[in-house]
């Protein structure tokens, strides 16, 4: 066929040439691209990432307008757990349109999950600048100051996310949680996990957060509780048996508390490590 179309007039291979394209684009179905975009998640990674590429391959769109495929591709990637993939899919987006504030957030969730934090808040930041109304980098550039430790940046994140999102589960629950781990404001921390509940009820994350909460209040009963429901989710939950058995211990449950902490430790051998960190002994 290569040589076929070499040995065709100029004008003739160049109307093949859009024949061709023209079929492509045309064997795209509307399902495939309903499929790439994926708006409620309810496809397949696989076929995500499929359909994606047969939007990419088809011709039908090109320069920023096909943006929006390598984007949906990255986040299929991402999902995947396939960073490495997603990342220059989101490269491409962006080389493609460089106002895309999705692709700038999805890249940097992609660099997040790699651990690659300050990458990660470097990608959230231009997302910010380039739409700042956009909830999702707020929040989620919260959640890599955290893991860089700078908290009161993570809450000052969680602000924004909040205002512009008074549902904001995630910002509630990560406000929560710094707030707890910097020891202060504790009563305001347990408003937020209570709103975070409240708006997304028997959230185990949420559940195990108020429990530093209120540990760190004294109140070892509501802890214990919050700790206990925690687990009934999943029961190697370290942090919340670890948590869980040193409130015991506070209240004089020696023979309980110890039971925990070791369950605790024999998932997670650093776990009484990590509290430390939280403030707790």
């Amino acid at each position: 066929m290569r040589n076929v179309r070499a040995c065709l007039p100029l004008a003739a291979a160049i109307m093949l040439t859009v024949a061709v394209q023209s079929e492509q684009a045309n064997a795209l179905t509307q399902e495939q691209i309903d499929q790439c975009v994926n708006r409620n998640h309810n496809y397949d990674l696989d076929l995500v990432v499929g359909s994606c590429t047969a939007a990419i391959q088809s011709g039908r769109w090109s320069g920023k307008n096909l943006s929006w495929a390598y984007g949906n591709r990255c986040i299929a990637y991402k999902d995947k757990r396939e960073y490495d993939r997603a990342i220059p899919d989101c490269n491409t987006a962006l080389s493609l349109n460089p106002d895309n504030d999705h692709a700038y957030n999805d890249r940097a969730a992609a660099y997040y999950l790699k651990g690659e934090y300050d990458s990660a808040i470097a990608d959230y930041s231009q997302a910010i600048r380039l739409n700042p109304k956009f909830v999702d980098p707020w929040h989620n550039r919260g959640m890599a100051y955290e893991k860089k430790r700078d908290f009161d940046s993570a809450i000052a994140d969680y602000n924004q996310a909040i205002a512009l999102n008074p549902k904001d589960v995630i910002a509630y629950n990560g406000r929560c949680w710094d707030r707890a781990l910097l020891g202060r404001d504790l009563p305001a921390a347990l408003h937020d996990c209570d709103e975070s509940l409240r708006l997304r009820p028997n959230d185990a994350d949420t559940l195990n957060s108020r429990g530093l909460v209120q540990l760190k209040l004294g109140a070892f009963d509501a802890a214990i509780a919050d700790y206990s429901a925690a687990i009934a989710q999943n029961a190697n939950d370290a942090g919340s048996l670890y948590a869980r058995g040193v409130a015991k211990l506070k209240k004089g449950d020696t023979a309980g508390g110890n039971a925990d902490i070791a369950a605790a430790k024999a998932i997670n051998s650093n776990i009484a490590e990590a509290y430390v960190g939280y403030g707790i002994k």
